[in-house]
């Protein structure tokens, strides 16, 4: 009874720290591979009030994934309208995909697997993540395209091409450790190869 009394009276704060649990012990996982009984654990709460607030584990994943990318859109909206040149717009973009990769390293593998399952998730997902951030990639490139500094350019494979070279660099940190004697993606690491990732994707769709 005291579980549901507090879910009522204090609901909004244990939801939040429910997600702020969960975000966190993935990061320090390197794995979207943890239990119920972890998140409860983490937070100091019941695993009952996971249903309570999420209906089940997988609405809480969800539940994450869009508080952590909704952020990202909101602020991605803002650039497309900013008054910048078309390069300098996606490279603030890409800088800007990188430092959420940072920060969240579970991102895109949380999204893989939410699009792996019910029909409800892979609805959300792709109509409050992929199709905005598609959306605002595609008019950078009709921006650059129209100003003449850009060649057409498809922007479905624009959006894999992007998302998957930034995702790969944290993904791929166990490369990083083994074959490059990395042994984590520091902030010196991260700007060096958002630098070159920038230049190879610019002067990839740049108009000849």
């Amino acid at each position: 009874m005291a579980n549901v009394a507090y879910a009522h009276k204090g609901g909004g704060m244990g939801r939040v720290h429910l997600l702020d649990a969960t975000g966190d012990l993935m990061a320090e996982r390197g794995s979207i591979d943890i239990s119920i009984h972890d998140i409860a654990r983490r937070s100091g709460m019941s695993s009952a009030l996971i249903k309570y607030h999420f209906g089940h584990k997988d609405g809480l994943l969800l539940a994450v994934l869009e508080r952590v990318v909704g952020d990202s859109i909101t602020r991605l909206e803002k650039l497309v309208e900013r008054d910048l040149s078309p390069e300098d717009k996606l490279r603030l973009h890409i800088e800007g995909v990188l430092q959420v990769y940072s920060r969240y390293p579970y991102v895109n593998r949380l999204m893989h697997y939410l699009l792996s399952t019910g029909e409800e998730a892979r609805m959300r997902v792709s109509h409050r993540i992929v199709k905005p951030l598609f959306a605002a990639q595609a008019r950078m490139l009709a921006e650059g395209r129209e100003k003449g500094v850009f060649r057409d350019v498809d922007p479905m494979n624009f959006y894999f091409q992007v998302i998957g070279a930034c995702d790969h660099l944290f993904f791929g940190h166990y490369a990083l450790h083994y074959a490059f004697d990395i042994e984590e993606i520091c902030e010196p690491v991260r700007k060096r190869y958002a630098r070159d990732l920038v230049a190879t994707i610019l002067g990839g769709i740049a108009a000849r």
